[in-house]
């Protein structure tokens, strides 16, 4: 939240690239290798479209950013209607387990296992099968079909331990009630299932689009739902509130925003001259590979679920004793749920864009054997976002009670504010962790794009398990009104452990393997010639890879990864140093307009004006203009875009 080459032009040309720099010379061509499962005769659809010009990816990660911004705004109206009719009390504790629950088993036992391995695999069939990948496309849909079948039924046969394993409900009245909810919400895997399979399809032919726009179709039919159950006159705080047909209108509703956004698909489907057969023939087909990807991956997914499980009980019961305490707000797994939805916006309309526009190109490269460009793009993709995540993340921290006031400061009763105000306090902690939870994933998407899915879950082992530990710590040793804000401050930490780790271990993978290129030696100059010495933090003046020092994985500076760890992590630097001056302006003025609805909204805008200024002023004096002059033209703010190496001299 994937062409070929890409280059820098490409994001310039939708505003995402901080300048165009100058790429190293493209690899020679290299023979590709054959086929592993040879022509099918009984594969009688014809080839793929070839691969779009590269100079369209950037678009491609335009739309989708659009598509993926427009789904989560109205996202945050889904939640805040939900908000509005059930609170963040009990009964909307309940249905928030429940609703989760489909997402949560689904991702666990085979959603991350498609997300990760099911582009590359597709695009490497795609171009070493002499049918095009058809055949070996309708094989690994049938079986996950019939998976996810299995899945869906099982997963509905016992819902009441599924509820019991991701809650720790005293009240007898609201474990029911979840359980309900839970009948009518679990069908919902088997349509994430099949909205990912064909997703994936559509990625791997290049067309981005459809997967990022059709949930915009789930909210609308959501916010329809829940808008005709306050319309009624319905609300419910207590559980006892909702009765047997509340649960199967909200329940039952839920369930079908998915089908639609599933079935949305098809026309893109049609669009694209896929036509699917199921096959059955599995045996001998080249499943191997994918297969053994899938059990890393799905090790992957286990761990991840098994340390949210741990964080779910954690944050429910210290809801349940928050609650019984009388203490003033939502201080459960609502407050961290809604928290959660407002801190990954950044990462999904920005990162996940870019990376999923990305890793078909990625996975080419690792075909022919390019590591380096792997790299290389990776470390565009950063740095074009770098400026957009680095501004949310100020933005999350000096004004997370407005923004959470913003999103779900809307119903009756004081318990709204207070809410609300809990919200706020929990984006805070989340927000310092967000440029490393944005960074490191699309770094494992390079794993994934070489084929390499056992890595990732060894690295994801090192994070998951921080994130655990230290929930459990905030549990055990804070007070009860904190409990569940440690729990975020958690998850800042793990993030951050994990970027780290996981870029060193992807640039020593990438030196290991790419060929020796031909990387420009770092610049030398005298002092009284370097037309760059009175920047305080100069990052975009060298072409990618220049500074060999600080690429992470560089072996004596002539092969390298290309990923520019060192000078990525002082560009963000620079832009929170930007951001700093005005960070402290907002926070002062948001307090001063109340904490009321309207005066939140005046206080955030005023806020984000005030963190935009300083941004825009500073940035260039601080040397980071060259990622801010994009951001300035998304939001139609005249900037001169900085060029290499301008700028004069001072003694």
């Amino acid at each position: 939240m994937q062409l070929g080459r890409i280059p820098a032009q490409a994001f310039e040309q939708a505003g995402w690239s901080p300048y165009a720099p100058e790429y190293p010379p493209q690899a020679p061509e290299r023979p590709v290798p054959p086929p592993r499962t040879g022509p099918d005769p009984a594969a009688g659809a014809p080839k793929p479209a070839a691969a779009k010009p590269a100079a369209s990816t950037g678009r491609n990660g335009l739309i989708m950013a659009l598509g993926s911004l427009a789904s989560r705004a109205l996202g945050f109206v889904r939640s805040a209607v939900i908000v509005a009719a059930l609170t963040t009390g009990p009964a909307g504790e309940a249905f928030n387990v429940a609703n989760s629950l489909p997402n949560i088993v689904y991702m666990m036992l085979l959603g991350g296992v498609l997300a990760s391995v099911f582009v590359p695999e597709l695009v490497h069939a795609m171009q070493t099968h002499e049918d095009g990948g058809q055949a070996y496309t309708d094989r690994l849909l049938t079986l996950c079909g019939v998976i996810l079948v299995v899945l869906t039924v099982g997963a509905w046969l016992f819902a009441p331990r599924i509820v019991d394993l991701y809650s720790d409900f005293n009240d007898p009245v609201k474990r029911e009630l979840a359980i309900t909810f839970a009948r009518y919400c679990l069908p919902q895997i088997l349509f994430y299932g099949v909205f990912t399979l064909l997703g994936q399809v559509l990625n791997a032919r290049d067309r981005f689009g459809a997967m990022m726009w059709t949930p915009v179709l789930n909210n609308v039919v959501a916010i329809a739902v829940f808008g005709g159950y306050l319309a009624m006159g319905r609300h419910a705080h207590a559980a006892s509130d909702v009765s047997s047909g509340d649960a199967l209108l909200l329940g039952l509703g839920s369930t079908l925003g998915i089908v639609v956004q599933a079935a949305a698909l098809l026309p893109s489907l049609r669009s694209a001259r896929f036509t699917y057969r199921p096959r059955f023939d599995w045996r001998g087909a080249g499943l191997t590979r994918p297969l053994r990807a899938a059990g890393w991956a799905l090790a992957l997914v286990l761990a991840t679920q098994l340390s949210f499980a741990v964080i779910t009980s954690l944050s429910t019961g210290a809801g349940d004793a928050a609650y019984r305490a009388g203490i003033p707000g939502g201080r459960g797994f609502s407050a961290y749920n809604n928290a959660y939805a407002l801190f990954v916006v950044p990462q999904g309309v920005i990162t996940v864009s870019l990376v999923t526009a990305l890793l078909p190109s990625m996975s080419r490269a690792a075909t022919a054997g390019d590591y380096r460009k792997i790299g290389e793009d990776l470390a565009g993709v950063l740095r074009s976002s770098a400026a957009m995540v680095v501004t949310a993340a100020v933005l999350f921290f000096a004004l997370g009670s407005q923004i959470a006031m913003a999103a779900y400061g809307y119903g009756s009763g004081s318990s709204v504010h207070d809410d609300a105000m809990v919200v706020g306090l929990l984006l805070m902690a989340f927000a310092v962790g967000l440029p490393a939870f944005c960074a490191q994933y699309g770094l494992a998407r390079g794993f994934y794009a070489m084929g390499d899915a056992r890595t990732p879950f060894w690295l994801t082992l090192v994070s998951t398990g921080t994130n655990a530990t230290l929930c459990w710590v905030a549990y055990e040793t804070l007070p009860l009104r904190y409990k569940v804000i440690g729990m975020a401050v958690a998850h800042t930490v793990a993030a951050t452990l994990s970027a780290v780790v996981t870029g060193v271990a992807l640039g020593r993978r990438l030196a290991k393997g790419a060929p020796p290129a031909a990387v420009p030696a770092p610049r030398r100059e005298a002092a009284g010639g370097n037309p760059d010495a009175t920047m305080v933090l100069r990052t975009d003046s060298f072409a990618p890879g220049a500074n060999a020092t600080l690429d992470l994985g560089t072996r004596g500076g002539r092969r390298g990864s290309g990923l520019e760890g060192g000078r990525l992590v002082v560009l963000h630097l620079g832009l929170v140093l930007a951001c700093l001056p005005g960070a402290l302006a907002a926070h002062w003025l948001a307090g001063r307009f109340g904490a009321g609805l309207f005066g939140s909204l005046t206080g955030l805008a005023a806020g984000a004006l005030a963190v935009l200024l300083s941004l825009f002023v500073l940035a260039r004096p601080l040397g980071v203009g060259a990622s801010v002059a994009p951001f300035a033209r998304k939001l139609r703010i005249p900037y001169p875009t900085p060029t290499p190496n301008s700028g004069k001299h001072r003694r």
